[in-house]
């Protein structure tokens, strides 16, 4: 890496303008924008850096810029350069595949519908995207007998009328048959304007509209034409009463939300038309290498308005730093005043709720996606034994945890993955003595020692004599492959003290700081950094992300026992064997504070007065402490 002082700029200007970091490739690894270039390239050869801040310039060597006029053509230049570049330490976007539009191409002499995954063209109306190609072949299909407009290609068009045939489509009523004077070109294209109000508008007026024509038509007794129109609002009424209309019908607006996890960000947005949600789509981030300042909304703004036209209403879950520029620069964009807005209430609060529980769905999904495929995870297994040079396959790893408040309720977690996937038979939870003085190390040093003394007592065992006895070999026999902790170097290096004290030597250690996903080795100064996109450490991370999930839920648990235990102790006329039974019986606040009076007397030694005690003091204790009842931790008032 290099020295960030060798490549420091001096006589920076003190513009507005778009900065660029490159690598020892000429690479560029980021682009950021400022109001001032002077102070914000010099904040970058700071002592106070954040960690991935350093990381990035540290990576680099070499830094450029380009002075613009204002703020608006830096935001501009800056998606410009970000779309070009694409990045390493900007928002990367994954999962972002090409989806299908509904397009209608009003340009044309007679208007085509069809679908569209390409770029768009001038004179070309898009609706959309949808996020399933089979709904949207459903709804074409559904469209094209409600407006029998063409959707033929241009070339078969023109045959058509070379030929004076119309095609299967207009034998069977999905094509008004243009090319052939079925109806004129008036009336095509009236067809296709109507097509177009009815994605965009209510239905509602094009009901109205259509049943008018055919009263119409029937009292000039042109009775095959008020047929046609009565078969035509029956399809549009039947249209409008299926679709996804729950909002007010006056909103116009794309609904944006992110979801974010440690590791990783899910991105979702929603087209909103007259009420009703016209498209959707969800985007992946990875996080490994976003710097800590990096705004997600902003990038995503930028990735999804930089070659679409903007709608006149954004809905968004937490507004842009840079709110007034970024609503200037789609303003420009769409050529009319574009409204940015974060509700707190009502039913556009809603709307926010619902796309960013989608958002954090496709998060779910990717996740899972990628943990279920063998192919991947046994590649992952490969690259991980390559990248730490382990003797075989870490078919079997286990990962620990240590969780805690300032100290107390310590326990830890042990989790067991098996060929790259969880087996949650065997995790195990380790409660750790709070008298004892421990701390994350030293707790690290004690649970792996508790861990591998079974092992050392269990493994030799012989399997067949456990099966004489009826009774499966004992589940820390099992040695692991590999064993990851939930830290960094001290961790590591405890843990590693441990297993030598123990004089295991066959068993392979790493540890995962969560940081900047380092991978640590025993006694070494400098940690592993596996690729960014990493099969081999996204495993890793989950494993690791499983195990503190596991030890936080246990050290939930036993607050909320000894919240209880405290709260029993306050109770006159509760002995131990009483405060023992109650403890077995209900286990935490939340369990005994929902418990009627006849719950609580039919435990053994407690009688209905004692009962009537303990719940109205439980009540009342927890009404004034104000007690998590799902924790059992005494919130502040």
């Amino acid at each position: 890496m290099a020295d960030p002082l060798s490549y420091r700029p001096t006589n920076l200007p003190t513009d507005p303008g778009v900065y660029r970091f490159f690598d020892k490739d000429d690479k560029v690894i980021y682009v950021g924008k400022a109001k001032n270039l002077k102070n914000r390239i010099n904040s970058y050869f700071g002592s106070n850096l954040l960690i991935k801040t350093r990381r990035m310039v540290k990576t680099a060597v070499r830094v450029d810029w380009t002075i613009v006029n204002s703020e608006l053509e830096a935001l501009q230049l800056e998606f410009t350069w970000i779309k070009q570049f694409n990045p390493d330490f900007n928002v990367q976007f994954k999962d972002d595949k090409s989806y299908p539009y509904l397009a209608i191409d009003l340009a044309a002499d007679f208007p085509r519908l069809f679908i569209s995954r390409s770029k768009k063209q001038k004179g070309v109306k898009y609706f959309g995207p949808y996020s399933h190609a089979w709904a949207l072949r459903s709804t074409f299909e559904t469209l094209t007998k409600i407006y029998p407009i063409r959707t033929c290609s241009e070339s078969n068009f023109k045959t058509a009328i070379r030929n004076k045939r119309q095609c299967l489509l207009g034998d069977i009523g999905k094509c008004s048959a243009p090319c052939v004077e079925w109806i004129t070109k008036d009336d095509h294209r009236k067809l296709a304007q109507d097509l177009s109000s009815f994605l965009e508008k209510s239905p509602a007026d094009i009901s109205r509209r259509i049943e008018q024509e055919m009263q119409d038509a029937a009292e000039l007794e042109e009775f095959e034409k008020a047929a046609r129109l009565r078969d035509q609002l029956d399809a549009v009424n039947k249209a409008f009463e299926s679709t996804d209309r729950f909002l007010n019908e006056n909103i116009n607006a794309d609904v944006l939300a992110v979801y974010e996890d440690i590791t990783h960000a899910a991105l979702s947005q929603f087209n909103i038309q007259s009420g009703r949600i016209t498209g959707s789509r969800s985007w992946i981030v990875d996080r490994a290498n976003l710097l800590e300042d990096e705004e997600i909304i902003t990038a995503m703004i930028g990735k999804i308005y930089s070659d679409s036209s903007p709608p006149s209403e954004l809905i968004l879950d937490q507004l842009p730093k840079d709110l007034s520029s970024i609503e200037a620069w789609l303003s420009q964009k769409a050529g009319r005043s574009v409204l940015i807005s974060m509700p707190k209430k009502g039913e556009k609060l809603e709307i926010v709720q619902l796309v960013k529980r989608n958002a954090n769905q496709a998060l779910i999904q990717y996740l899972s996606k990628r943990a279920n495929d063998s192919a991947v995870s046994g590649g992952a297994l490969t690259e991980i034994a390559e990248q730490l040079e382990l003797a075989e396959l870490p078919l079997r790893i286990e990962c620990f945890d240590i969780s805690n408040i300032q100290g107390t309720s310590m326990v830890a977690s042990m989790v067991v993955f098996e060929d790259g996937q969880p087996k949650k038979s065997d995790y195990r939870r380790f409660s750790i003595n709070d008298d004892s003085g421990f701390d994350d190390t030293r707790a690290m040093n004690h649970v792996i020692t508790r861990r591998f003394k079974r092992y050392l007592e269990e493994k030799d065992i012989d399997i067949v004599e456990s099966n004489a006895q009826g009774a499966a070999r004992p589940k820390f026999a099992y040695p692991p492959q590999l064993v990851v902790v939930d830290g960094g170097k001290p961790q590591v290096n405890a843990a590693a003290k441990a297993l030598r004290d123990l004089g295991i030597t066959d068993i392979a250690l790493c540890g995962l700081a969560k940081r900047l996903e380092e991978v640590w080795l025993p006694y070494n100064s400098e940690p592993i950094i596996f690729p960014r996109h990493s099969e081999a450490l996204y495993l890793l991370q989950k494993v690791r992300d499983e195990a503190h999930r596991f030890a936080i839920n246990f050290h939930r648990s036993k607050r909320s026992k000894l919240m209880l235990e405290s709260l029993l102790d306050q109770i006159e006329g509760l002995g131990e064997s009483r405060r023992k039974a109650l403890l077995e019986k209900f286990g935490s606040v939340s369990a005994l504070k929902v418990a009627g009076i006849d719950e609580i007397s039919a435990v053994p030694g407690i009688g209905p007065k004692i009962a009537k005690t303990i719940f109205e003091n439980i009540n009342t204790q927890a009404q004034s402490n104000r007690i998590d009842m799902q924790t059992g931790e005494i919130l502040d008032a």
